[in-house]
């Protein structure tokens, strides 16, 4: 018998929205894990709002759904709003009831940009990775470490020459600098006053809103030119023979064992910002550790100095050698773990393939360092998120 098309509206729904959630849906384990790690930052989040006022935001909702964006590469916060109203998925995820209203999107935006700041992200990185189920996954002697470049939101034609700061006057070319206390001089009576003679406003001439720039020939570094829409990005190149862009550098630090971010962190473009990093998560990460740790990492890192500041604080330093003037010597090479350190240091491009294709990370959307090193910092804790499912499953 054929079935009838005709729509009939219902009133009410009887189903409650947990029951529309397939049972095995790999959401179901990634929520049971942040609603816990946001449980333990519950102190954190009653430090950041005041005891009156009109409500903002829920922190746990406003950080659901910034996690669902990432795992879902929902470009902006518009189109998220959008696609919560009618996505019982998304409404489950977050904590949104069927008939709860979804926020304005400038809204969110502020909200979001007034809680998730850099110390914050890190700290959601940090309580996902102490959950109970997570932290048995963990390594606590090997690690690896990589960065990786993140396009900034502006163009190259924003890349100008910087405004040279005005000169300063002499002390004698100003005339009323010869007497501060001396009365202002008194206007001369037989001189005709004149009136003040209005020019037109001058009319430019219509420009096309992207208009061809050519930069053959002109010579631009970082030192003479900064970009007009992030002033902190910075021109770079990732190898000899590429083209520059601007862009900020990314850096993780991935424990060998289950291949999860522990830590990550994003600076200006720079070509020791790697080194400088890399020292900087290994001793926020294990401060004051005195059991000896493995850092693997490729030839970039195989400088003098890194090298031994990573003796200095007992990290034993797998690094690829460079083919000349390696700091890696047999010592280091001699042991088996050696090699399979560099081969497990390979699997942090896979966090940084996944921020940048399913994260929205190849070119971020943000300005300012501050912001897109918090940014930064959340898609990794969401990366850790999305294979979760399947290591616990394990």
């Amino acid at each position: 018998m054929r079935g009838t098309d005709e729509t009939s509206g219902s009133l009410f729904s009887y189903v409650d929205l947990e029951d529309r959630i397939p049972a095995k849906h790999p959401l179901r384990k990634i929520r049971q894990v942040v609603n816990d790690a946001l449980t333990s930052l519950d102190a954190d989040f009653e430090g950041l709002y005041i005891r009156f006022g009109r409500p903002s935001i829920a922190p746990e909702r406003l950080i659901r759904a910034s996690l669902l964006q990432i795992l879902f590469s929902i470009r902006s916060e518009r189109q998220l709003m959008e696609q919560m109203n009618y996505n019982l998925l998304f409404r489950w995820f977050v904590g949104l009831g069927i008939d709860d209203q979804v926020w304005v999107p400038t809204v969110f935006t502020k909200n979001r940009d007034r809680l998730l700041s850099t110390e914050m992200s890190r700290k959601i990185m940090a309580a996902i990775l102490a959950h109970r189920e997570v932290a048995p996954l963990l390594s606590d002697e090997h690690f690896s470490v990589d960065g990786t470049l993140v396009k900034a939101w502006a163009s190259m034609k924003s890349f100008q020459p910087k405004a040279e700061p005005p000169e300063a006057d002499g002390p004698g070319d100003d005339p009323d600098d010869e007497d501060p206390g001396a009365p202002p001089p008194s206007p001369n009576p037989e001189t005709p006053a004149t009136e003040a003679k209005t020019d037109p406003m001058p009319r430019s001439p219509r420009q096309n809103r992207n208009a061809e720039v050519d930069f053959r020939g002109e010579k631009r570094s970082n030192a003479t030119h900064a970009s007009m829409t992030d002033p902190e990005a910075r021109l770079y190149k990732k190898s000899p023979g590429t083209g520059a862009m601007l862009c900020f550098i990314g850096h993780a630090l991935m424990e060998n064992r289950s291949g999860l971010i522990v830590q990550g962190e994003l600076t200006r473009a720079d070509g020791h910002a790697e080194r400088q990093a890399a020292l900087d998560m290994i001793h926020r990460h294990s401060p004051g550790s005195t059991r000896r740790l493995t850092l693997g990492a490729d030839k970039g890192y195989d400088a003098a100095g890194f090298v031994r500041d990573l003796r200095r604080a007992c990290v034993t330093p797998h690094v690829a050698q460079k083919s000349r003037h390696s700091a890696i010597d047999r010592r280091t090479t001699r042991h088996d773990g050696y090699a399979l350190s560099l081969r497990h240091r390979k699997r942090i491009e896979e966090a940084f393939g996944w921020a940048k294709t399913v994260g929205g990370m190849a070119q971020t959307m943000y300005r300012g360092l501050d912001r897109v090193r918090s940014r930064f910092i959340l898609t990794m804790a969401a990366n850790n998120l999305a294979r979760l499912p399947r290591l616990l499953a394990a």
